[in-house]
């Protein structure tokens, strides 16, 4: 676990699965049908409980001109600017289970902000970087 500094705001595009975590690869599958240039973006997904403590998770890539997800008549979120705890996972398609083992770490933290989801950034082919902000 290590602390990271996401230093520039990154605007989304971004596919709701339908179910967690059953309908992650599909939300994944249609964000990708439905945006053109994928090839170009960076992946994530977005995680977080609503108030019946359901899990809502949004696949995502970056946005590359302005208001992209407006004129796509897609949904939107902004990684916003701010202090991160943040864990890496190699390779994490031999075991896609090590996501949730960080994030039930991470979440445990008491500097935690419960007020923002968590992240997954796939910035990697292979690897992805777990994140959930952190009180300053």
């Amino acid at each position: 676990m290590e602390i990271y500094e996401w230093k520039k705001d990154v605007k989304l595009i971004c596919q709701t699965a339908t179910s967690f975590p059953d309908g992650i690869k599909d939300a994944f599958n249609t964000l990708q049908e439905n945006t053109p240039n994928c090839e170009q973006r960076t992946w994530y997904g977005i995680s977080s409980q609503n108030e019946d403590g359901v899990i809502i998770y949004k696949a995502a890539v970056n946005e590359l001109e302005d208001s992209e997800a407006e004129k796509l008549n897609a949904e939107s979120f902004t990684i916003t600017t701010g202090t991160y705890l943040a864990e890496a996972v190699k390779d994490w398609m031999k075991d896609p289970q090590q996501i949730g083992e960080i994030f039930t770490r991470l979440l445990a933290d008491p500097r935690l902000d419960y007020t923002f989801p968590c992240i997954e950034w796939y910035n990697k082919s292979d690897d992805v970087l777990c994140l959930v902000r952190i009180l300053d």
